[in-house]
């Protein structure tokens, strides 16, 4: 009775408060969370995990030695993934980077790169920690959350590989990167970055995580800082990528 009693306060909540799709704005239908059933299918996704060698790998090459290199969706301008880091970064919507980072983490299960026993801990780890760029602390302070790690900790919780949003430090902050050039971006993100917690990434094959990624050079410095800090191999997975 208490089953059908929540069940059927849940669908009279969702008479009285919809919630909506963060993608289409329409009313999302019982069973769908964040994002409705159409939108999750057309959601663009770049399948770079199928291809050691993609376009956004590319961007590191003669850089920084890049194991893998993978982003879940494309960001154009305009489209549905504007809107979905939209509602993640400045209207506070956590929940979403979370679930997106679950999806993403599943593919790459499927894909061979977590094996999870039946515990659902990765017992054949390709990656070791799951590390997100970190925010510098007044832009963590005022916004409240690091929209990366939420991504991180989806990731981290389909993977089975354990996620740590404190072993990175960011020592100042930044100016946009928005209409900056390559070599004005490096500057304007060189040396910024700081591993606090050297045990947790030494010797560690280390996924490295941010939300968009559009030149790499913010991800380019925070890599060499953690390789620098003593870690086996660096990779990297992004929410989305600009194209």
């Amino acid at each position: 009775m208490k089953k059908l009693a929540d069940t059927l306060l849940g669908d009279f909540l969702a008479l009285i408060f919809p919630e909506f799709c963060a993608c289409c704005n329409e009313s999302l239908l019982k069973g769908e969370t964040q994002i409705c059933t159409k939108c999750r299918y057309d959601l663009p996704i770049t399948n770079y995990h199928l291809h050691r060698q993609n376009i956004l790998s590319q961007r590191f090459w003669g850089k920084l030695p890049i194991e893998y290199a993978f982003a879940y969706l494309k960001f154009t301008k305009g489209g549905k993934v504007q809107k979905i880091l939209h509602d993640l970064k400045y209207n506070g919507n956590q929940e979403i980077g979370i679930m997106l980072g679950k999806w993403y983490g599943q593919i790459l299960v499927d894909a061979g790169l977590a094996k999870l026993d039946a515990n659902e801990v990765a017992k054949e780890q390709v990656f070791q920690v799951i590390l997100p760029i970190p925010l510098h602390k007044a832009k963590l302070r005022k916004r409240g959350f690091n929209q990366s790690d939420c991504f991180a900790e989806g990731l981290s919780s389909t993977m089975g590989i354990p996620w740590h949003s404190d072993a990175l430090k960011r020592n100042k902050a930044t100016k946009t990167q928005t209409r900056k050039g390559r070599m004005e971006r490096w500057q304007n993100v060189e040396n910024i970055f700081e591993v606090t917690s050297h045990e947790v990434i030494e010797d560690k094959h280390v996924l490295l995580v941010d939300d968009v990624v559009t030149t790499g050079s913010t991800l380019e410095a925070c890599a060499q800082a953690i390789l620098n800090a003593g870690a086996a191999k660096i990779s990297i997975a992004t929410l989305a990528v600009a194209v």
